[in-house]
């Protein structure tokens, strides 16, 4: 008989019939075929989850019921789904609460079938890893399926690649923090069960495309993807330039020409025969620069020779990471108004219903392992305007205890306590007999224009300590690459990032903050509306014109994850075309 359109039922088998004798254990069930007995081994668990009371007793012939089978489940079917189900939890309670109807082999579910099938085939096309030789196998097996157990263990075996590929595309393929320990973020998963059940009841193609974050971004990314494939394809952008000393306005050379003929093959200059670094090729570079997070002087020194010698191949490899993270933070309320702090790009920003509000450029976590700023999404609750700086013990007892062991007038500008609070003599106190493990002391420093918070801090309580606050090391803001904080985020305009913040809630927030300020107490704000803050990581990211631009991948993570990427699975050289 047909199966779904999907082949052809062997003749023989529809005089199966099951039963069992009376003295059979639980878990063997006997089958008598034209061919003779067969004996199915079933779990013990899967023959108790169906309930199945065995004793003497015939189930009609499966022949007399072939259409009323595709639609009823007989017991040899919810046996062997029951048994294949058994590791999957999720897909095993869907069949159990639907009492074991076919969610992709019956007559009617042809366009759900489809647009599975259609799905993974283009995995791809999202930069997740192949799913096509898992299709293939799907296909392979509708085809060849003859018997109830066949049935049985494609709905469990399709069930299970939907679940898997539902799970990549909303969510990613990676668990973050098991790729590196800084990216703390929580990622929202989708519960199995509710996928499976809100796709049984949903328009099958329009529910897998909703999967994908719906966010512009997304999008201008995939399409990047694309753009940078075929790119490669096509033979890349060229030669790079040979290395030496900067090249500036009236160079010329044949390493002028390198230069003039890659940015000509990347878009950001005019065809021309010019050998002469002249003013064309200073915009070109100079726009290079804005798009790259680099000094936009113009020149091509060192630093915007390596970005410039940057191959499509690795920038690729950027997008691909990026689509990655995006999907972790996929069903993420990032908030009407939300902070968005991009450590590699060195900016925060308020972003408020989707447009820019306000950006600054940031000082970021040094690149070593205690220091590096970590990812992670929280809720920004208050400001200190005049805040006291409580150091916290890892600086405490790395830095400033070995200073103390040999002088222990050492950083004075420091307050130190006791458990109790009270400050102490130092000069009564032997520090040379305290180690990292049994400094019994607190160290704090009072506000002030050198405290190293600066003025103003701007608080979300986590388990980091990380918070976004003012520095009175500004000479750090005029560096290309900003990675010398101990993990804590640094604001270039902090006083403007406060007005910004307060304008919701004061008249003149301005005025309101420098009240407090001109009073050097250590004044807390609560926010009215708490701000969702975002500490992210994409050195790949579209800007307000939804083109893509690209950052230095300044702590390696994205090396990490790429590598991540492939081990499950990523054909990179599939994806380059």
């Amino acid at each position: 008989m047909p199966v779904d359109g999907l082949g052809h039922r062997n003749a023989r088998e529809s005089n199966h019939k099951w039963f069992s004798g009376a003295g059979m254990s639980l878990g063997l069930i006997g089958f008598l075929s034209t061919r003779g007995w067969v004996v199915r081994r079933v779990s013990r668990a899967a023959a108790i989850a169906l309930g199945v009371a065995l004793g003497a007793g015939i189930v009609q012939p499966v022949a007399a019921q072939e259409e009323k089978a595709l639609r009823v489940p007989d017991l040899s079917y919810r046996l062997a789904l029951a048994e294949a189900a058994a590791g999957r939890p999720a897909i095993a309670r869907f069949y159990r609460e639907h009492d074991y109807a076919a969610l992709w082999t019956a007559p009617e579910a042809q366009v759900r079938r489809g647009a599975l099938i259609s799905a993974l085939e283009r995995a791809e096309e999202h930069g997740l890893p192949s799913f096509a030789p898992r299709s293939r196998d799907l296909l392979a097996r509708l085809g060849a399926m003859q018997t109830q157990a066949d049935r049985a263990q494609l709905e469990v075996a399709m069930s299970a690649a939907f679940l898997d590929y539902a799970r990549a595309l909303h969510s990613g393929v990676l668990t973050p923090a098991k790729v590196d320990p800084g990216i703390v973020r929580e990622v929202p998963r989708l519960d199995p069960l509710k996928l499976l059940q809100d796709f049984a009841r949903s328009e099958p193609r329009a529910y897998l495309r909703a999967l994908a974050p719906q966010v512009p971004q997304y999008d201008q990314l995939r399409r990047a993807m694309l753009d940078l494939r075929e790119v490669i394809a096509a033979g890349g952008w060229g030669p790079a330039v040979p290395g030496g000393k900067k090249l500036a306005p009236g160079d010329t050379g044949a390493r002028v020409v390198a230069l003039r003929d890659r940015l000509i093959r990347m878009d950001y200059l005019r065809p021309t025969l010019s050998a002469v670094y002249e003013r064309e090729i200073q915009k070109a570079v100079q726009q290079f620069q804005l798009d790259h997070g680099l000094t936009p002087d113009g020149i091509a020194g060192p630093s915007t020779l390596a970005e410039i010698n940057v191959g499509p191949e690795e920038r690729l490899r950027s997008v691909l990471v990026a689509l990655e993270r995006l999907r972790w933070m996929n069903g993420l309320d990032l908030g009407e108004r939300h902070v968005w702090v991009n450590i590699p790009d060195f900016t925060a920003k308020v972003i408020d219903d989707g447009k820019q509000r306000f950006e600054t450029i940031t000082v970021v976590g040094k690149d070593q392992p205690d220091r590096r700023s970590p990812e992670f999404s929280d809720l920004m609750e208050y400001m200190v305007i005049n805040p006291t700086w409580n150091v916290p013990r890892s600086i405490a007892v790395k830095e400033y205890l070995p200073k103390l062991k040999k002088n222990p007038n050492a950083v004075r500008h420091l307050r130190i306590t006791d458990r109790r609070g009270r400050v102490i003599d130092r000069s009564k106190v032997d520090f040379t007999q305290f180690t990292a493990r049994n400094f019994p002391f607190n160290m704090s420093q009072p506000p002030d224009d050198d405290n190293a918070l600066g003025l103003v801090k701007f608080m979300f309580p986590n388990p980091w300590n990380i918070y976004l606050h003012d520095t009175p090391s500004k000479s750090l803001f005029s560096r290309e690459v900003r990675a010398f904080s101990h993990g804590c985020i640094r604001l270039g305009q902090p006083f403007e990032f406060a007005y910004v913040l307060l304008e919701r809630q004061s008249d003149d927030p301005k005025v309101e903050f420098h009240r407090h300020l001109r009073t050097g107490r250590e004044t807390t704000v609560p926010l009215e509306q708490p701000v969702p803050v975002h500490i992210v990581y994409f050195t790949a990211w579209p800007d307000r014109f939804g083109q893509v631009r690209f950052r230095r991948d300044v702590y390696g993570r994205d090396g990490r994850i790429f590598d991540a990427l492939r081990a499950a699975g990523l054909e990179f050289d599939a994806l380059r075309g």
